[in-house]
C-alpha cells in the first residue's frame, strides 16, 4: 500500500460523521458460508444497518470478494464491539464516510483480522485536496 501523505494539522469534528461502512471480506469458494451467517445475524440484530450487494468479483479498491454494511454513527458503540466479537474469523475493514474516499479507506480505516492490500489508485482522480 502506498504511503499516505500527512494532512495538515487540523482538527476535525468526529460528530460530522453521519455514517460508517464495514466491508466484510470472504473467499467465494471457502468462506462465503461464514459471510452469509454473519450477514443474517447483522440483519436480525441490527435492522438499521444497510446490507450492500455481494461482490464475488473485485470492485473499487477491494482486492477480495466482499459486501458492505453501512450504518449510522449512532450505532457505532454497539455495532462495532459486536462485530469484533462475532466476525467468525472474517476480515473486516471499517471506515467513516467523510467525503474523502482515499483517506477513509487508508488513514481513517480500522481493520479486524488481516490487513489486506487495497487498490487505492482508484481514488486518486477523485481525491479531496489536502
Amino acid at each position: 500500500m502506498p504511503a499516505i501523505p500527512r494532512a495538515k494539522a487540523e482538527r476535525r469534528d468526529h460528530r460530522s460523521i453521519a455514517e460508517y461502512h464495514a466491508h466484510v471480506y470472504y473467499d467465494p469458494a471457502t468462506t462465503r458460508g461464514r459471510a452469509e451467517r454473519l450477514r443474517q445475524r447483522v440483519a436480525a440484530e441490527f435492522p438499521r444497518a444497510k446490507l450492500g450487494r455481494w461482490h464475488d468479483e473485485l470492485v473499487g479498491p477491494h482486492t477480495q470478494a466482499m459486501y458492505q454494511i453501512a450504518f449510522p454513527s449512532g450505532m457505532l458503540s454497539s455495532f462495532v464491539p459486536w462485530l469484533m466479537l462475532n466476525r467468525d474469523g472474517l476480515t473486516i475493514l471499517l471506515h467513516p464516510e467523510t467525503g474523502d474516499d482515499y483517506r477513509d479507506h487508508t488513514a481513517h480505516a480500522a481493520w479486524f483480522g488481516a490487513v489486506l492490500p487495497l487498490r487505492v489508485e482508484v481514488f486518486q482522480q477523485h481525491r479531496a485536496p489536502e
